[in-house]
């Protein structure tokens, strides 16, 4: 080994913080074991390394007895005194036993080990970059699919989107998109990044991306009901009396919001007003659908909801969709029954529900079927995707 390997482990050490003296203690104890293989099997060998000259040697350990009964391990006293006149029974002698071409296989395994220790150490400090990003939006690229699994270039390493993890929509390969860092893994090929196109923290990030006023603390996305690729329900809140929440997040022109839709290929999405009254909120929740009461039983976690007749379709939505996310969001179980079936008619004078100009102006986001074949009274009991923390 010359002066310029020892000086390559010093570089080692200041651009990837691995200490050259661990890199040192490795190498030697793979030369040890390289030893073994190739030249025999003496157990009590040490290897020694001399930085200042490059010198490598193999030096065997033998203990100082009367009578040799093993000379791998053993040595008499006499031959012992033959090395240093001053070792005495149960001494320990090293005796070099360093083969003649052991240099070149000193310096191929040196080379191996550094190699392997480069590869962990960058391993690790991917796992640390991306470990600490759990929960947070990256963008990457499509790079091919391993079966149904998607993997996605980061740049220093690769993400896995597996199929549970992905809407419906075509990945192109070098095609560029958002994915939502679930969990980072330790393995024994490195660390495993398991990315999501479906969790509902991809849409809290994309808002926080593009609606500045989410980002600097002015509004607060409250909650997230999230049918992924599909629909999808946000409520939000002002902490400035004269920032609209829901203003803010449509954009002007519909544009912010038109971005999130446009990145999840056509997944629409509700901006709902969120209020600390829980009947106004599972009011606006049901959205685009005019409420009429809402009543409130706290035990029972149970919002009953009575609509007009023309209204309970759209309330209940296409296969019980806005019902269902308007559960998800509210954290409510929602009973909805038309005027007819609650047996409590009103008129136009009679809500009981405050109408809020909630409602994004964002038409094109909306889609809403009036068919339906939920025509009797119906119950939603869902858990929110995302509450705030």
């Amino acid at each position: 080994m010359n002066q310029e390997f020892f000086q390559a482990l010093h570089d080692l050490e200041k651009e990837k913080g691995i200490k050259a003296e661990i890199l040192l203690e490795v190498i030697e104890g793979a030369l040890v074991s390289a030893y073994r293989k190739n030249f025999g099997s003496l157990q009590n060998v040490r290897v020694d390394i001399n930085t200042e000259t490059g010198k490598v040697r193999v030096l065997a350990r033998k203990s100082v007895v009367e009578e040799v009964k093993d000379s791998r391990i053993e040595l008499s006293l006499a031959e012992a005194r033959k090395i240093n006149s001053r070792y005495n029974l149960e001494d320990i002698v090293e005796i070099e036993v360093t083969p003649r071409d052991f240099g070149r296989i000193a310096a191929q395994t040196a080379k191996q080990v550094v190699v392997q220790r480069l590869r962990e150490a960058e391993r690790g400090l991917i796992f640390e970059e991306f470990s600490n990003r759990e929960g947070d939006i990256v963008t990457g690229v499509v790079q091919r699919q391993e079966q149904r699994n998607i993997m996605i270039d980061l740049g220093k390493t690769e993400a896995t989107l597996s199929p549970s993890e992905q809407i419906a929509e075509e990945y192109r390969i070098g095609e560029r998109i958002k994915v939502f860092i679930v969990e980072v893994k330790k393995t024994t090929k490195g660390p495993q990044i398991l990315v999501s196109r479906t969790h509902p923290g991809l849409l809290k990030r994309l808002f926080e991306l593009e609606v500045p006023e989410i980002f600097q603390g002015i509004v607060e996305l409250k909650s997230v009901a999230r049918e992924a690729g599909n629909r999808s329900k946000i409520a939000v809140h002002s902490r400035d009396e004269n920032v609209d929440p829901v203003g803010a997040c449509v954009g002007p022109k519909g544009m912010r919001v038109q971005a999130i839709v446009s990145e999840l290929k056509g997944e629409k999405i509700d901006i709902i007003k969120w209020s600390s009254d829980p009947a106004q909120f599972v009011a606006n929740a049901l959205s685009p659908a005019r409420v009429l009461l809402v009543e409130i039983l706290e035990e029972e976690k149970v919002a009953r909801v009575i609509v007009p007749d023309y209204q309970l379709s759209l309330a209940i939505g296409k296969e019980g969709q806005n019902a269902r996310l308007a559960a998800k969001l509210s954290g409510w179980k929602i009973d909805i029954k038309s005027e007819s079936q609650a047996g409590y008619p009103f008129d136009d004078t009679d809500d009981k529900i405050e109408e809020e100009e909630e409602e994004t102006d964002y038409e094109e986001q909306i889609d809403y079927d009036e068919e339906t074949d939920y025509e009797e009274e119906t119950d939603y009991d869902e858990e929110t995707d995302y509450l705030e923390d």
